[in-house]
């Protein structure tokens, strides 16, 4: 099965501008997050609108594709996919969308997400994250997800669910087992082709949450479960949290 990691990256972000060139502990962002990918993956990819990027991605010896401006990462994706191709580069049966913004990324969840396609039903998968305390409930904070008994999603929100009646908020943990959405997205060639083609559901528009439109047109996604948390750069704080942790892991 050939895979192909494809890191869309934009250099402008409301809280953050110019986020994948930030350094971190003596590297760029993007450049940490490419070389993660890559223990994982043969084949990586970064897909990006802007020249600044694109430089620091040759500079450091990276693959990277110029693309047009996207309103989301999975149609940058697959443009990229189609550049990547149409340039002779290969004819991919899985394409990932790996984020450019999480620089700890571990190459073990790229796996995990691979997994889900052994199923050759699988059209399009990602990745959800136990919840194991009450505090991730009370923050509200993130995305959560329900999955069915095959793992696959029947639902994604930026609301806790399921909403536990009868109980305190603080012992919903112990009522049911809730899942965290992890921002990585893998799809067949056909489905990301389907998926960018089809126009935005009023679900995706109500959450702010485009893997709602793929369940609300019909579409299943996978759901690999991984046990490593993950930790986005959107602020300045979260990236002091991460050069923090690089620092003291020596890296």
């Amino acid at each position: 099965m050939e895979i192909l990691g494809i890191i869309p990256a934009r250099y402008g972000s409301s809280r953050l501008e110019g986020k994948p060139l930030k350094d971190i502990e003596g590297k760029t962002m993007i450049q940490r997050v490419y070389e993660r990918a890559l223990q994982a993956l043969d084949q990586v990819v970064v897909a990006t609108d802007d020249q600044r990027i694109y430089d620091e991605v040759l500079r450091f010896g990276g693959e990277v594709l110029m693309t047009g401006k996207h309103n989301t990462g999975t149609n940058r994706c697959l443009e990229a996919m189609e550049k990547w191709i149409s340039g002779g580069k290969g004819q991919p049966d899985i394409v990932i969308n790996i984020q450019g913004d999480e620089p700890l990324l571990a190459p073990e969840q790229i796996q995990d997400i691979c997994r889900c396609f052994e199923n050759k039903n699988v059209e399009m998968a990602s990745l959800v994250i136990p919840v194991k305390n009450a505090e991730e409930l009370q923050e509200n904070t993130g995305v959560f997800a329900v999955l069915d008994h095959n793992n696959d999603a029947l639902y994604f929100s930026r609301s806790v669910i399921p909403f536990v009646r009868d109980s305190e908020k603080e012992d919903w943990v112990n009522r049911h087992q809730f899942y965290r959405h992890v921002g990585m997205y893998a799809f067949t060639q056909n489905a990301i082709r389907e998926f960018s083609n089809l126009s935005q559901s009023s679900l995706e528009l109500a959450e702010s949450l485009e893997q709602n439109r793929w369940l609300e047109n019909g579409g299943k996604i996978r759901l690999g479960i991984t046990e490593i948390p993950t930790l986005a750069v959107d602020t300045e704080e979260d990236l002091e949290k991460v050069r923090s942790i690089l620092k003291n892991q020596n890296q």
